[in-house]
């Protein structure tokens, strides 16, 4: 066992697991991994809870509960999830403190069928916020279109967000702006800018599956030899966007009253393919001001027998702008991709939320106690 995860988490890249669940909070496991891997956050997805309330363990009790008092179950699902991150939220709670809020943070998302509806993301979002009650806590919202304007709305009053489902460059930036601008609402209503964190996450497996799919219909040697480039081309001309945003003027208003940068946060960072080397989206995406959010599998690999060399982003521009034009080239459309993504992305995550919605609605059914 190598300690490549404390060289990771040396080269200025957050260590967070994209994963929570009640057994993983009861039986100590989530505080072991703060304590021996490096684990400084955690995300949560709608596909992640209903993993877990589907499996059951630790949720019979609080059900049974909210069975006998008759509640809905999107009431339930509520309940029970903010439960989970509040718990969570408790135990990362020393890491939040250690690092003045930067980190020892939960995600948890909006409902993803209000993913094109402003004014109901954002009531979401308060509502969220208010129920966790943790200052540790990260509201997702999604980078749709309706989404932008919702994540300017709610950093300007104040809550931390972190927005997901960020596929294509141009987003990315609208996503920065969108966030930069919600500071200076929340200036201009005299809020304290030092409490307000951000994360973009930007999606990186996703990218080489669909264009890698693409690359095999065309089928040339040409196309096959680009097979695996496009995520981390894509991941690392977000970061250069990154570090134009956060060195231009605007940004210097900010920072001079004391606002923190929305971090990148490297999302979907599991392998798809199992040509690649399992730690791809990590060893290969390291930079400093970074979040990388690891399914257990891929925190297991990186700690096993991950190779971290050091910053591998710095100087790969240029390749990364070579990589992406040589796959237009071959007549696989960028802008088609992503936005394919980012629908799909939103259609994934408004399935498993069904599937949790039904899930429980039959343990609640189960669980009720008998008329009489």
């Amino acid at each position: 066992m190598t300690d490549a995860l404390k060289r990771l988490s040396d080269e200025g890249v957050a260590i967070w697991l994209d994963d929570l669940s009640r057994k993983r909070i009861t039986s100590g496991n989530l505080a072991e991994l703060i304590d021996q891997q490096h684990v400084v956050g955690v995300t949560t997805n709608p596909s992640i809870f209903q993993k877990a309330i589907s499996s059951g363990d630790g949720y019979e009790q609080q059900l049974t509960d909210l069975a006998t008092r008759k509640v809905t179950v999107d009431e339930a699902i509520r309940m029970v999830t903010t439960a989970d991150v509040r718990d969570a939220a408790d135990i990362l709670r020393p890491v939040f403190d250690a690092t003045d809020g930067q980190d020892g943070r939960v995600s948890i998302e909006v409902d993803p069928r209000l993913a094109h509806h402003t004014a109901a993301t954002v009531a979401e979002a308060k509502q969220l916020a208010w129920l966790v009650d943790r200052p540790n806590t990260l509201i997702k919202i999604p980078a749709t279109k309706a989404g932008l304007p919702a994540i300017t709305e709610v950093i300007g009053k104040g809550i931390s967000v972190n927005v997901t489902l960020i596929f294509s460059l141009e987003r990315y930036r609208e996503v920065m702006d969108a966030y930069l601008a919600g500071l200076e609402k929340a200036k201009a209503a005299g809020l304290d800018l030092s409490l307000i964190h951000s994360v973009a996450s930007f999606f990186v497996s996703r990218v080489d599956t669909e264009i890698d799919k693409r690359l095999d219909t065309v089928g040339t040697d040409e196309a096959k030899a680009l097979k695996g480039k496009a995520a981390l081309a894509n991941a690392r001309l977000a970061y250069q966007a990154y570090e134009e945003v956060f060195s231009s003027e605007r940004w210097a208003a900010l920072d001079r009253a004391q606002a923190n940068k929305q971090r990148p946060l490297w999302a979907s960072t599991g392998v798809k393919d199992p040509a690649y080397k399992d730690t791809l989206y990590v060893v290969d995406l390291v930079a400093p001001g970074t979040v990388n959010t690891m399914p257990e599998a891929t925190l297991d690999a990186t700690a096993d027998h991950g190779e971290v060399t050091g910053n591998t982003i710095a100087g790969t521009y240029e390749q990364a702008r070579a990589d992406l034009d040589a796959v237009a080239k071959l007549g696989i459309s960028y802008d088609d991709v992503v936005q394919l993504l980012e629908d799909e992305g939103v259609e994934k995550f408004e399935a498993s939320w069904i599937d949790l919605l039904n899930s429980t609605e039959a343990e609640l059914k189960r669980l009720a106690p008998s008329e009489g």
